[in-house]
């Protein structure tokens, strides 16, 4: 059994990335098919609660509030419109469901509105994520006692890299909220956005940090630039497909048990690309019409493509209440919801 590490050196990482393509390949299928169902991929919906108006200057978003991609700032949806979204996506074969706000933070009155919707949710047997902006320590223990399974923060790219994309907030503000969530007993759901124009090396920089956080994220979530115009990574040289099948294949090395997830600029890829991602190691995917304000594949193209791949859609199993064998839910509150 291969191990799980936490001490990759850049040099490991940087290795592996630089290996024939065809051996990297090999290693991260055996690796894959060691800790998983190769032919199984996890389903998750995303829907965007609150859209727009961000105060951030995260330069790959549509939804900062400074640059002029024509997305209008909305109020927080409805509990009871959420509920009707999430019971669209149980129909449509998801199994978890997560909810974006396009916030710096929430206020702490956001909260107990985000607890219920989390709640509802709970209760139609889906997994449950957020990803709402950085957290406090009271506030991640509220959403966990609300039902949250999974919360995603992403690191969005290597440390040496974050400064040209992003000025408003630290990595270190990142990296202090997945703290704030690993102690609240949440799971955690972080990766990172390629093809914004960084190098193969602070590529590995990115994987190489989640490698080596105090524990693996439960889901790594690797999005592919979708250019949005407007936004300052407009026209940004596009990342070379097999670069980005090496970048899946390495995260499945690195973290061997954790879900790899295809999430934004999927609507972009060929089949033969997902295809290729699947063997190299992702096992997880947003699934539906929009991922947050950015466009995916339809569910009759995803479910087409499972067929053709022979890949089934893994099933929240119903003693945990996840598609996780090994996340048990140890609060009352939650097992309640």
């Amino acid at each position: 059994m291969t191990a799980i590490r936490h001490d990759w050196t850049r040099e490991e990482v940087r290795a592996l990335l630089d290996l024939p393509f065809a051996d990297l390949l090999a290693r991260a299928h055996a690796v894959h098919r060691e800790h998983h169902d190769p032919n199984a991929v996890q389903v998750s919906t995303l829907l965007s609660i609150k859209t727009g108006g961000c105060p951030e200057d995260c330069a790959y978003c549509p939804q900062a509030a400074r640059y002029a991609t024509g997305v209008e700032a909305e109020k927080l949806m409805s509990l009871d419109a959420v509920l009707a979204k999430a019971k669209q996506a149980k129909a449509a074969g998801a199994t978890r469901f997560c909810m974006g706000a396009a916030w710096r933070s929430p206020k702490d009155r956001d909260v107990p509105k985000v607890a219920a919707m989390i709640g509802a949710v709970k209760a139609l047997g889906m997994e449950t994520c957020a990803t709402l902006g950085m957290l406090t320590d009271t506030q991640a223990q509220a959403l966990r006692d609300a039902g949250l399974d999974y919360y995603n923060h992403n690191l969005d790219t290597a440390p040496e890299f974050y400064g040209e994309i992003i000025h408003t907030r630290e990595m270190q503000d990142r990296l202090d909220t997945l703290g704030h969530v690993r102690d609240a007993g949440l799971k955690t759901c972080c990766g990172g956005i390629v093809g914004m124009g960084e190098t193969r090396e602070q590529r590995a920089g990115l994987l190489q940090t989640l490698a080596t956080l105090p524990a693996h994220p439960d889901s790594v979530p690797i999005n592919r630039l979708v250019q949005v115009a407007g936004t300052p990574l407009a026209g940004t040289k596009e990342l070379d497909p097999f670069e980005f099948v090496r970048t899946i294949a390495v995260a499945r090395l690195l973290m061997p048990r954790s879900m790899v997830r295809l999430s934004a600029g999927r609507a972009e890829m060929s089949d033969e690309l997902q295809a290729l991602c699947f063997f190299a190691g992702a096992n997880s995917i947003f699934y539906g019409e929009k991922l947050l304000t950015t466009g995916n594949p339809d569910t009759e193209r995803d479910l087409a493509l499972f067929d053709r791949l022979g890949i089934h859609a893994l099933q929240v199993e119903v003693e945990s209440g996840t598609v996780h064998a090994d996340i048990l839910d140890p609060a009352p509150s939650c097992a309640a919801a």
